[in-house]
């Protein structure tokens, strides 16, 4: 059973009625069945976790004569150790169940996650040897072994210099396979052929097929964030690497369902030897790179079928048929309104039309690929099938282009034009927001004082609304990663438009990355939006999984659910402080915790 955040939780409990004694108050009932709902059973840990004790958050049931809304109650837990071989386990893309799904396109490597009974309710170990990582910006350049001790990329990459592995370290010299002159030269390169990456215009991107995110990382220093994509492949760990460097990464491939991304969101889009076939299967890959690209957003593409005249030989094949791929590409990429924009040595770049006059061609009977027209919303991207057509941008739109959206940090701060797509939004809203979380992160800040410091690098904002969180804390040495609820309204064009990045997410399910890569999350009221349909400890036992050893998590939550949020937090070796808010009112509070370092019992 799960509990509900009924309209009808603040009226008063029901008098018995005089009539019969049997009758159980209304009140009393409801409390039974939600203590009912949360029984996990077991004994509470013991364990000093060395940080705040959570006993002094647990309190008794608010008596009804002085609440009206009896706060949620929960017995004590104590959760097992997961077994030693699942230091690595990601559940919605477990290698372990790859048999059970088809090969073609590579279905099996998709978000597949476990049946409820399958769950595993029990914490995550890190490696033995875990250290606290190296800080940010150190880590760009070096991080742990034993916190992923993952040699595979190490051994079968060692000629293209990804990373290094030197005594107790992996070392990450920036190289790659399209840039053995190192990821700052191929970037300089880069930016010569697209001067918008240096004046603000281009601010957000994506690398598919990211390796070790050397691109995204050095993007960094140029004020362009990049979610580094990658699937969980043979390359063991590519995300987990990333995000151990302090850089944004998620899980992810492009394969038979849409990337978990609005329409006409990043301003570029990255590839490099990322061995996607593009002109395959009707170029329904390339038709999503175009669906998640602004107009007058670019696509890069280093490596085959670009500059096949030189590079033929190296690609195992022949100079006809890499010529042949490259036309293919480039025709699939004009029927799509792209313009080849500018190319050198072994890059190209290609730009998507601005506005929507090219698109008319694709009335044309029998042109190919088609426009959309099957009713799918362009902006789906939560398990949304891959369709062979065109998502032509909302002609309605026209702030939305690249050239039309203010340039970086500007766009930070203007409320984007999608912000009226939003129910109920509006500049005035956008403004409200704005202004709401820069006085809430100040207190945050008094509250915690290790955000703002490189004690916190990596950001997850699990249920934001326009990104006003992560906008807050633009200044300081860290990133966010935006979430925005699949049930929610979505507002992720307007986080992306801002300057942001973020993705979608079913809370109700794990998130695509690895364990142990975040150093902070933040919720806000997302117990009492998604209660009545996950179950509070499962959403805190995937919050354990992903946050990183000595992290910590703030907690904004209704007062009716934070104490059994302390509770089951405790049970996971958490220790927790109730704070008040910077109103100070008694209907909500602010959770400030903090995860245990522990080993497992079990040699790994």
């Amino acid at each position: 059973m799960k509990v509900r955040d009924n309209d009808d939780k603040h009226d008063k409990p029901a008098k018995p009625s005089g009539k019969s004694s049997k009758v159980v108050p209304m009140g009393i009932f409801f409390v039974v069945l939600c203590g009912f709902s949360f029984y996990l059973g077991g004994i509470f840990c013991s364990q000093n976790n060395g940080f705040i004790s959570t006993e002094e958050v647990v309190q008794s049931v608010v008596s009804s004569k002085k609440s009206v809304a009896t706060p949620v109650q929960v017995k004590s837990v104590s959760f097992p150790q997961c077994s030693a071989d699942l230091q690595d386990y990601t559940p919605c893309t477990d290698p372990k169940r790859w048999n059970k799904y088809g090969r073609h396109r590579l279905t099996f490597m998709e978000r597949h996650c476990p049946p409820a009974f399958d769950r595993k309710e029990c914490l995550v170990p890190p490696p033995n040897g875990y250290k606290d990582p190296i800080r940010w910006p150190k880590s760009k350049n070096e991080c742990w072994y034993r916190n992923v001790p993952y040699d595979w990329i190490n051994k079968q990459k060692s000629n293209q210099h990804w990373l290094r592995k030197e005594g107790e370290k992996f070392y990450f010299p920036g190289g790659g396979t399209m840039f053995p002159n190192g990821v700052s030269a191929y970037v300089d390169l880069m930016t010569n052929l697209i001067p918008g990456m240096k004046d603000g215009t281009v601010r957000t991107a994506i690398d598919t097929g990211c390796g070790v995110a050397s691109w995204g990382g050095d993007l960094l220093d140029r004020g362009i964030l990049t979610v580094s994509l990658a699937p969980r492949d043979n390359h063991e760990a590519q995300v987990q690497f990333a995000l151990e460097r302090g850089i944004p990464a998620i899980l992810g491939i492009i394969s038979t369902q849409r990337l978990p991304f609005p329409s006409n969101s990043f301003d570029m889009a990255h590839c490099s030897r990322c061995l996607i076939p593009w002109t395959e299967f009707g170029g329904i890959y390339l038709l999503e790179v175009h669906r998640i690209l602004r107009p007058g957003g670019f696509w890069v593409l280093s490596g085959p079928p670009v500059n096949y005249e030189n590079r033929w030989r190296g690609w195992n094949t022949t100079v006809e048929d890499q010529k042949s791929d490259y036309e293919k590409l480039q025709e699939l990429l004009t029927s799509m309104c792209f313009k080849l924009y500018n190319k050198k040595d072994d890059i190209a770049v290609w730009q998507k039309s601005f506005n929507n006059d090219c698109y008319k061609q694709l009335d044309t009977p029998d042109s190919y690929p088609p426009k959309c027209d099957d009713g799918t919303e362009a902006d789906s991207g939560w398990y949304t099938p891959l369709r062979p057509c065109v998502v032509v941008p909302n002609p309605k739109n026209k702030k939305s282009s690249l050239k039309a959206v203010a340039k970086w940090p500007e766009r930070l701060h203007v409320a984007p034009e999608r912000v009226a797509d939003v129910a109920g939004g509006s500049d005035g809203s956008f403004k409200h927001d704005d202004s709401k979380w820069k006085s809430r992160v100040k207190h945050y800040k008094k509250l915690l004082p290790a955000l703002g410091t490189d004690k916190i690098r990596n950001v997850m904002d699990m249920n934001t609304v326009y990104g006003g969180f992560a906008a807050a804390l633009i200044e300081d040495p860290l990133w966010v990663m935006n979430v925005v609820s699949s049930y929610a309204p979505n507002t992720l064009p307007v986080v992306f438009d801002r300057g942001l990045i973020g993705t979608f997410q079913d809370w109700c399910e794990a998130f695509s990355t690895y364990p142990r890569t975040y150093d902070l999350l933040h919720v806000d009221g997302l117990f009492t939006t998604e209660s009545h349909r996950c179950e509070i400890k499962h959403v805190l036992l995937e919050m354990d999984r992903i946050l990183r050893p000595k992290g910590y998590a703030i907690i904004r939550e209704s007062s009716y659910y934070v104490d059994a949020i302390a509770t089951i937090a405790k049970g996971m070796k958490w220790g927790c402080r109730k704070e008040a808010t910077e109103y100070d009112i008694e209907t909500e509070k602010v959770l400030i915790c903090q995860k245990q370092l522990w080993y497992s019992k079990q040699s790994s």
